[in-house]
């Protein structure tokens, strides 16, 4: 098992933003889905606000997902980055792979000179776990978080 990046894997970015579009999307028929997925690797490669997305793989199977994002809505565009997209397949939950991921991503922000990390999420009780500290509520009604990477190695 190992965490890769996957922005440059063609296979892998098709089908993390295929699982994307699925778990946050509008259903598409499979003809819009193509398009959507064609429009969207393009925009991803041409755009900044993709920092990074990494892919935890087991025998060339994509388990699961996490991206790190300049921004992530309209509200806070100050905050930058946002840990965003954690995903990890029905199948393969309950086995400490979004641990993975989660240790995957705040180690590759702080590479990248980041002291923080941000996220939004309306989920309760769970990034918590991982150590995520509360900021204050969004007007979407999202709870705001930031991730601490000062004492990281």
């Amino acid at each position: 098992m190992e965490v890769i990046s996957i922005i440059n894997n063609e296979n892998y970015l098709e089908e993390y933003i295929r699982l994307c579009c699925l778990e946050w999307g509008k259903p598409k028929t499979e003809e819009e889905m193509h398009l959507y997925i064609e429009n969207k690797k393009n925009k991803i490669k041409k755009e900044d606000k993709v920092i990074s997305v990494l892919g935890l793989i087991n025998n060339d199977t994509l388990l699961g997902f996490i991206s790190l994002f300049k921004y992530d809505g309209d509200e806070r565009q100050d905050l930058t980055p946002w840990y965003a997209t954690m995903y990890v397949r029905k199948e393969y939950r309950g086995k400490g792979y979004s641990k993975i991921l989660h240790d995957a991503i705040l180690n590759e922000a702080h590479k990248l000179g980041y002291n923080k990390v941000y996220l939004k999420t309306d989920l309760v009780n769970y990034y918590e776990k991982f150590g995520a500290k509360y900021i204050e509520q969004l007007n979407n009604g999202e709870k705001l978080y930031y991730f601490e990477l000062n004492n990281m190695l």
